[in-house]
């Protein structure tokens, strides 16, 4: 099986990225990660652009031993020299010029000829020699270059001296097909056999993923990437979805990595919170949803077997487990299972209430957070046989005027179930008003000793629960009520806790004699 090469350009390629300035620190941090991570090259920046660069590429040459560290450089001595500079205490040092090669480069960036940018490049390589064994050499926008002419420039480095030949697709312009073409191309420039290939691609038509193992397939066996994918404009190559694509497809690719693919979860992050760019949820591989499930379908088929709509193990990457999101598409097989997981054995019937009442908060709710579910299975565990239920509500309220509310009880048991009662109230606040109206269309006495509401689960559109408790008959009773709408919320808590009153009621009366005595 062919080994691929990963060459990583986060810290440098991927710094560039617009609004990312990570500093020295950072840098090394990251570098330590990657050779944790089994990148074989680690290209730590561009020494000759500034002296915080110069310093973070020798630190990282310095304390990170394993892969090779390579210092970019233009076709430029000093650019040279900076760069071996910044490489000296290197363990497996590489310097790795470039170029430019499309019409477009040359007319308006270089104003060079054709010649004149061989000679060049023939003469840096050179240069690069004297310091280290292994230089690169790259072309850059190669893939809007006459194919002559990358042919002819190639095989000049080749006989220069350059140990890897890069060829970059550096605005992301190439299709699949055609940069293998290139690519089967390049491998017939003579001297081609002594060489390392390798591929550069960018992401501006969303084809760099593709590109890169066509060119892989096509015989380069070195690829260019960056964590995250992040870099200029549409940014770079994932090194992530690379390395997957080829562990996951070796019966197709023929290829191997030597990346610890555990170690991708966490390499994704710490590159997302030192650089600032988010992962996008979507994201393939280390997006938070590339392994989270809330269709009923896909879930009910991930409980029976994993491998159903799953092609990786998120645990071999580092990414925890897989996710059973719950939300308006989930279904109950999948509620049955979260409730296991939060430690609840309930009999059938609770679950079927508690599965309706799920199924109505996810019309409220995009998502469903495991604290929400807890709330519900503890509102349904500890609550009475009510006698009355909130059908409807109305508050009214403004700023330093008393506040209105008028509520719809219904009756549930007895002569009158069915019977919904209407009543209005006034009070100082919203929670007043709506709290005596409740009292009287219940008609239980009753006093408000606490209430205290907290948010369940994140996001703006976190449920609100309310605790509050009653002082009734000599005895402090406590409801609860979860809601999206902290008005309902507190209404369903003090609905919950009048029910106990008429529950101690109910049973008081039952206990009382009825004035007559057995015979």
């Amino acid at each position: 099986m062919r080994r691929i090469r990963i060459f990583d350009t986060t810290l440098r390629d991927g710094e560039q990225s617009p609004g990312v300035n990570l500093m020295r620190e950072e840098k090394i941090e990251i570098a330590r990660q990657l050779e944790r991570l089994g990148v074989d090259i680690i290209e730590a920046g561009f020494p000759i652009t500034s002296e915080g660069d110069m310093e973070a590429v020798r630190a990282i040459a310095r304390e990170v031993r394993t892969p090779v560290i390579a210092a970019l450089a233009r076709t430029h001595r000093a650019d040279i020299e900076a760069a071996a500079q910044a490489l000296e205490h290197a363990e497996k040092p590489r310097i790795h010029v470039f170029t430019s090669f499309s019409p477009v480069h040359l007319q308006h960036m270089l104003r060079k000829s054709e010649d004149e940018v061989v000679a060049m490049s023939v003469a840096s390589i050179e240069a690069a020699r004297r310091y280290v064994d292994d230089v690169e050499f790259s072309g850059q926008d190669a893939m809007r270059s006459d194919p002559g002419f990358v042919f002819r420039a190639i095989a000049a480095a080749i006989a220069a001296g350059a140990t890897t030949i890069n060829i970059p697709d550096t605005v992301g312009y190439t299709a699949p097909e055609e940069f293998a073409a290139l690519i089967r191309g390049v491998r017939e420039v003579p001297g081609a056999e002594r060489v390392h290939i390798s591929v550069h691609c960018h992401n501006d038509l969303g084809l760099a993923v593709a590109n890169t193992l066509a060119g892989l397939m096509a015989g380069a066996d070195q690829c260019e990437v960056a964590v995250n994918g992040i870099g200029e404009r549409a940014g770079n190559t994932s090194l992530e979805e690379v390395a997957m694509a080829i562990r996951t497809r070796r019966d197709f690719f023929g290829l191997e990595t030597g990346i610890q693919a555990q170690e991708i979860g966490r390499t994704s992050r710490l590159v997302s919170r030192l650089t600032g760019m988010p992962v996008q949820p979507n994201k393939a591989i280390v997006g938070a949803n590339a392994f989270a499930h809330e269709a009923g379908i896909h879930q009910d088929g991930v409980l029976k077997e994993r491998t159903t709509y799953e092609i990786m193990n998120p645990q071999d990457i580092g990414q925890g487990e897989t996710q059973l999101v719950m939300g308006k598409h989930s279904g109950r097989h999948a509620f049955q299972k979260k409730l296991v997981a939060l430690g609840y054995e309930l009999p059938d019937d609770e679950q079927q209430e508690l599965f309706r009442r799920f199924k109505a908060l996810t019309d409220k709710k995009k998502q469903v957070s495991d604290q929400d579910i807890q709330s519900l299975v503890e509102d349904e565990i500890y609550r009475c046989d009510d006698a009355y239920e909130l059908v409807h509500y109305h508050v009214s309220s403004a700023g330093g005027a008393p506040s209105t509310a008028t509520v719809g009880v219904a009756t549930k048991s007895g002569a009158a179930a069915g019977r919904v009662t209407r009543e209005a109230a006034v009070g100082q606040g919203p929670i007043e008003a709506l709290y005596r109206a409740l009292q009287r269309a219940t008609g239980v006495e009753a006093e408000l000793r606490d209430y205290a509401i907290q948010s369940v689960g994140g996001g703006s559109d976190a449920q609100g629960e309310v605790r509050c408790s009653i002082a009734h008959q000599g005895q402090v009773l406590v409801g609860s009520g979860v809601s999206t709408d902290i008005l309902e919320a507190s209404a369903l808590a003090y609905l919950h806790a009048l029910n106990k009153a008429a529950a101690l009621q109910a049973q008081a009366a039952a206990q009382e004699p009825s004035g007559r005595e057995a015979i």
